[in-house]
């Protein structure tokens, strides 16, 4: 779902560019009269080629007030148009998590196993481990492939290298295994504790 979002996200902001650099490009043509300083002709029907130009005339912008499919379809178009931004920006909002994870026998029978579960066993074991004081796990991504992402709050002398390789050769691993995974990528964040600065007498 989150791969598909993005999909989404990368498709409406290309067409935004693109319809803001249309835009813009129109602007400069018409306002700057460029194409009569450098000798060129617009498209016929052009809206707007010089700066005394507009890009609808009175005639345009009042020509179907008076049929009665007008403003229906006009309500229509921007109650359609507000649905799909809230649900683009709900779905922004959203935290994803992943609600299940399938956990194969091997026979070709599986039984489901609830991600919060996977993930407070792995936010559990990764918060024991020496050096970590706080962990904190999300998964994502499919039920048959999931992904995990850990944050992890370092004790003050911690050494990164050492825990990192202790969540992954031991956690993640124990977790893809108990769940019979084939694989469980995961990003990890590590924060370190700041401590406030003593004055010494």
């Amino acid at each position: 779902m989150d791969r598909a979002l993005r999909s989404v996200n990368r498709v409406l902001l290309a067409l935004a560019g693109l319809l803001l650099l249309a835009l813009g490009l129109a602007a400069l043509v018409g306002g700057f009269d460029l194409a009569r300083h450098w000798n060129f002709d617009m498209p016929s029907g052009w809206p707007w080629a010089r700066p005394d130009d507009v890009l609808l005339s009175g005639t345009d912008r009042t020509k179907w007030r008076d049929e009665s499919w007008w403003w229906p379809s006009v309500f229509a178009g921007l109650g359609l148009l507000v649905v799909l931004l809230l649900w683009w920006l709900l779905a922004q909002l959203r935290r994803r998590r992943l609600g299940e994870v399938l956990v194969e026998s091997g026979d070709g029978e599986g039984a489901l196993l609830r991600g919060r579960a996977l993930a407070n066993v792995l936010e559990a074991e990764a918060a024991s481990l020496p050096g970590v004081d706080k962990a904190a796990v999300r998964l994502t991504g499919r039920r048959t492939a999931p992904r995990a992402s850990v944050e992890l709050l370092l004790s003050a002398h911690a050494e990164p290298g050492p825990v990192l390789g202790r969540v992954s050769g031991e956690a993640l691993e124990n977790a893809r295994s108990s769940a019979s995974l084939e694989a469980l990528p995961a990003e990890v964040r590590l924060r370190t504790v700041k401590h406030r600065p003593e004055r010494v007498v």
